[in-house]
């Protein structure tokens, strides 16, 4: 079948043809570093880092680039505002380069939690502004863009027919989607900044042909996109909230500059709620996942969020995370057995075993089919069910069992990012207790004292800790 996406653009699964097969451009909005990062951004980045691992799987070769906004964006998401870094530095009395940098290091943090990769190039909006003065000359050159006489540069959305063919808004529609009064120099109620003249306590500023000021935030993703990956993106990502006004005018801003089709594939996660509410601070549901994290482990948050396909809604509730905790962890039980199994086996892959090829098959066919993470788990729990059938055995069959951990490893771990180290690492000490009764039961059976050699089994049995001895040695499962 191929890998199949489905693109906001024609609304419907596309088969994907990236521009320059096997290289893949992909771009997806960061995150501006104004606070710690929250359950929102877990669930964009998740779903944009098991997109990239799939790639990655699939033979592409990925540049995966993703921005860190760290000037531009104003508290009102449109024109005029103040900027959201420049009012926490205010707030905590300190430069705004310390703000971002503080909770870029933050946001990285909580990324490696969940087993989140680096992108490939992960840039900063401040590094890149004469990439964004650049830009917004050859807007103006085309006469895309005008500069006011307040020193302002804005973009001009009816000089470009196409505006809203992502989000599918009419320009009237435009207007009553804003939220403040309109800058008064505009041309148009819709104009968007590419440039905006800063006061004089404008904590972050630079020099620009037209005024001392700072870039809007829409200029930025294009700025650095195209210099990084090309004037035409094979995928670009972010949240279903970032279509309209982002998207859009990253859209119109890139495309009349270029004349080039900017993006082939646009992809957008649909919104988390919690308790069925939209997470805000002024609700008290604000979650923020240093706070998460002291609760639950990461990769049990990373399962919650893949159990769900990333188009669809996705609702927040204790209930609901404690049904993905119990999950998680039978799934980790089962892996974490499998591999004690065998750990001291050699592995073999010269052997296939056709119920596990089926499900190799319908794996690859679920992620296919526009990753659908939700398909993928359900055949893993499938094939463990093989493993722990296998398990139960007298006489198990190690090369299939060494086969499953493989494939195990490959889909649980490389594709869908899931950690096991914690409960498999052998510095475990509850592993290391269960392996010297293990070796003191060895000596017992050694000296034909059974009594005591059977009351240790039936210990480590009645702690849910099953030993099994075959002429492989002796096994434990949990």
């Amino acid at each position: 079948m191929g890998l199949k996406i489905y693109n906001s653009f024609s609304k419907s699964k596309e088969k994907f043809n990236p521009l320059n097969p096997p290289y893949v451009g992909m771009y997806v909005c960061g995150p501006t570093v104004y606070g710690h990062t929250h359950l929102g951004h877990a669930r964009s980045y998740i779903t944009f880092d098991v997109l990239y691992r799939y790639l990655l799987y699939k033979g592409y070769k990925v540049r995966y680039v993703q921005n860190i906004t760290n000037v531009g964006h104003l508290t009102g998401d449109q024109d005029d505002g103040e900027d959201k870094i420049q009012k926490q530095a205010k707030l905590e009395k300190l430069e705004p380069l310390e703000v971002a940098y503080k909770y870029e290091v933050s946001y990285f943090e909580d990324m490696d939690a969940l087993n989140i990769l680096r992108p490939s190039i992960s840039c900063r909006a401040t590094a890149h502004i004469i990439n964004m003065i650049e830009l917004i000359e050859k807007l103006i050159l085309k006469n895309y863009a005008y500069v006011t006489k307040e020193g302002n540069v804005y973009f001009n959305v009816r000089a470009f027919k196409d505006y809203g063919k992502l989000s599918g808004r009419k320009l009237e529609e435009c207007h009553e989607s804003q939220r403040i009064k309109p800058a008064k120099d505009k041309k148009n109620h819709e104009d968007f900044a590419l440039w905006k003249k800063a006061e004089e306590n404008h904590l972050m500023q630079w020099n620009s042909p037209w005024s001392r000021g700072y870039p809007g935030w829409h200029i930025e993703c294009s700025a650095m996109a195209i210099k990084y990956i090309g004037e035409t993106l094979d995928i670009h990502g972010g949240g279903l909230d970032n279509i309209f006004p982002h998207h859009d005018c990253e859209i119109a801003q890139s495309e009349a500059a270029t004349g080039k089709t900017f993006v082939r594939y646009f992809i957008h996660n649909n919104i988390l709620t919690v308790n069925g509410t939209k997470m805000g601070k002024s609700l008290g549901n604000f979650i923020i996942l240093k706070d998460l994290f002291k609760k639950i482990d990461p990769m049990v948050l990373r399962f919650y969020i893949l159990q769900g396909h990333y188009r669809s809604p996705l609702d927040f509730t204790d209930e609901a995370l404690e049904s993905a905790k119990h999950g998680y962890e039978r799934l980790k039980k089962s892996v974490f057995s499998l591999g004690k199994a065998i750990e001291n086996i050699k592995k073999n892959f010269n052997h296939k075993f056709e119920d596990v090829e089926n499900l190799i098959k319908e794996f690859i066919s679920a992620m296919d089919d526009d990753f659908n993470t939700s398909k993928a788990i359900a055949v893993l729990y499938d094939v463990l069910k093989i493993s722990n059938n296998e398990l139960s055995l007298t006489s198990p069959n190690f090369p299939k069992l060494s086969y499953i951990d493989w494939v195990i490893n490959d889909f649980a771990c490389n594709i869908l990012g899931f950690k096991f180290d914690e409960t498999t690492d052998k510095n475990n000490i509850e592993d290391k207790l269960v392996d010297l009764l293990i070796d003191i039961r060895n000596n017992f059976r050694k000296e034909n004292n059974f009594k005591l050699s059977d009351e240790i089994r039936d210990k480590l049995s009645s702690f849910g800790i099953t030993l099994k001895d075959s002429s492989e040695g002796i096994t434990y499962t949990k």
